[in-house]
């Protein structure tokens, strides 16, 4: 009975739909074209922005923008054991954006932290990944910040 009762209200609320919508689904909001990006810095986390930031080129828009970035990326050692062998790290994501027909400098952030693997191979795969999570926020931090104003 009790089974019966959480199936019928998770199918309730599952069914019900309270109207929720992606904020970045489409591109319907943008007001400008991001017509060329130089880029500075951090390779890795350059080539995760760039096919984020080409998602925004639309010649059928007027207001074309160009950017230069600047990203820096940190890995920086929080807590060490006692034999020496870190712990923790703390992944620090760094992108500055100037906007030329703006005269505009944008300065986005990201930080987290993450435990020590003994597989370094695979704690470098999963540095990796954050980056792409990375440089998808800031991406989508940077257009928040143009379509605003």
């Amino acid at each position: 009975m009790k089974r019966k009762n959480i199936t019928l209200i998770s199918l309730i609320f599952f069914l019900a739909s309270c109207g929720f919508s992606p904020l970045y689904l489409t591109n319907n909001d943008v007001n400008f074209s991001i017509e060329s990006v130089v880029y500075t810095g951090d390779r890795d986390l350059n080539d995760f922005l760039k096919p984020k930031l080409k998602q925004y080129k639309n010649e059928n828009i007027d207001n074309k923008i160009s950017i230069e970035t600047e990203s820096t990326f940190r890995k920086i050692a929080l807590s060490k054991d006692g034999t020496g062998e870190v712990i923790n790290y703390q992944l620090e994501a760094e992108v500055i954006f100037l906007i030329s027909p703006l005269d505009k400098r944008i300065k986005i952030n990201e930080k987290k932290i993450m435990d020590s693997m003994n597989d370094k191979f695979e704690e470098a795969r999963y540095i990796r990944s954050i980056k792409q999570n990375f440089a998808f926020s800031i991406a989508n931090k940077l257009s928040s910040e143009l379509i605003i104003n």
